[in-house]
């Protein structure tokens, strides 16, 4: 998969953006990588130097339109920490 494939969105949320600070960041995935496509994805978008990323499943929720019910897609979120002597991600930087 091309790197571009693999980070679909930021998601910019008061707790995703409280993590700035310790140079934690959030990112809709693609539901098939795995840990160390999305650390070499950052690396190569980002030009920075991922420590960790953690993932995790978030489930569809249910949803009502009128009579009509269905659930919203599920997807995949990862959190990825950059090393301490890593440069920050600019693209968080003027949301702040």
């Amino acid at each position: 998969m091309v790197a571009q494939d693999i980070i679909i969105r930021p998601i910019i949320t008061e707790k995703s953006m409280a993590g700035i600070a310790a140079k934690r960041y959030t990112f809709e995935v693609a539901k098939s990588a795995t840990k160390i496509d999305i650390a070499r994805a950052v690396e190569e978008l980002f030009k920075v130097e991922v420590a960790k990323v953690n993932t995790l499943h978030v489930r569809g929720h249910m949803r009502r339109q009128g009579r009509y019910e269905g659930y919203t897609s599920s997807w995949k979120k990862a959190v990825v920490t950059l090393k301490e002597g890593s440069k920050a991600i600019e693209f968080f930087e003027g949301m702040m």
